[in-house]
Parts: structure tokens; sequence; C-alpha cells
């Protein structure tokens, strides 16, 4: 699998130009408001751009929404949630399931409702989410801001197996350290643009 970026810009953010191996993590620091959301969002076709991105040298134009969104997933720092309940957020709740407790979760979470839910939990959630589309690339902002040091470290962990895996990640960090440890390359989001650290 290859993962390429070529022009991707707009009027905020850009030009970035990048390419990324198949199990490659890419970290992207840099202060707020640099534009490392805007970027993912980019790359995840939810902001007006130009430019392109391939996958398997297919093209993101040549794939409609859902078909592109189902295979380079965005997961947001703040997940959204449309149902009242946990349960209905989730395609296979089996696996979701399963998965929970390996991120600090109980697997009764799913029973209850999306309101009763910490900052963490919903984080955790929406990652699982995510990961149930099995995705080709992940696209990840901030996936463990609201993490204590412990689900953080879970939360790698997880991370580190689909990486083994050959599930790609572009994952936007405030944490220095947290780059050095999962970042196979770094970047710093300085004006708008990709700069190598």
């Amino acid at each position: 699998m290859t993962f390429r970026i070529a022009g991707l810009q707009s009027t905020l953010a850009g030009p970035f130009d990048l390419a990324i191996e198949a199990g490659e993590c890419i970290a992207i620091t840099g202060s707020s408001g640099s534009g490392k959301s805007l970027f993912l969002r980019m790359i995840a076709d939810l902001d007006p751009c130009e430019g392109d991105v391939f996958l398997d040298d297919r093209s993101r134009r040549d794939m409609t929404a859902p078909e592109w969104r189902h295979q380079v997933v965005y997961n947001p720092a703040e997940p959204g949630w449309w149902a009242e309940d946990v349960a209905s957020h989730f395609v296979d709740i089996a696996a979701a399931r399963a998965l929970a407790p390996r991120l600090g979760l109980p697997a009764e979470l799913f029973d209850g409702p999306v309101l009763r839910l910490s900052t963490g939990e919903r984080q955790r959630l929406g990652l699982i989410r995510a990961l149930s589309l099995d995705p080709k690339v992940l696209l990840l902002d901030e996936p463990t801001g609201a993490l204590d040091a412990d689900n953080t470290a879970l939360v790698e962990a997880v991370l580190r197996e689909r990486l083994a895996g050959g599930t790609s990640v572009v994952m936007v960090t405030h944490s220095a350290e947290q780059a050095g440890r999962m970042g196979d390359r770094r970047f710093r989001m300085a004006e708008r643009r990709l700069v190598g650290v």
C-alpha cells in the first residue's frame, strides 16, 4: 500500500507533498492554530482544497466520498455523536465490545447513553469506531489528548499493532514525547507548512 499527497493546498494552508508507506506513522506537532487539523481534514476531503491524494496510485477523485472515507478514516479530537445511545454508533458492536477492554473501557459502556460518557471515554470510543472500519490509512487528531498516561499507553499499544499489520497513520499530537514514541517520521507544522524535525 502506498499513500501519496500531491500539491494539496487551500487558501489557508499548504501546499503539502508527502509519500507514506504501509505501516508507517507520520507524527505532526505544532502550536494550536498552526493548521494541523486542517491538514488532516484536507486529506479526508472534508475541507475545500486543490491538489490530489492517491491510495495505491488511485486518485481520490476517482472514488466516491464514502468509498474514500471508508479507506482513509479521519478520527477528530472530539468525535461526533448522532444518536442518544452509544451502541447505535457502531456497525460491528461485537468487535467494538471486544476491543474496548484493551483501551481501558468496560464493555458495558455500549449499553448506556452518550451523555454519561467522559471526554476520555468518548475519545477512545471514537477511536474504536474508526478502527472498526479497518482503514488502510488512519488520520488521528490528538487521539490521546484527554487521556492519562496509562490509557495513552493502551491506545499506543493498539495503534502499534495496526501499524505492524500495515495500516498507515498520520497522527497530530501536541506531545513531542508521543511523536517521538510513535512517529517513524516527524514533522512540525509551521506557517501552515510541514517542516521535518
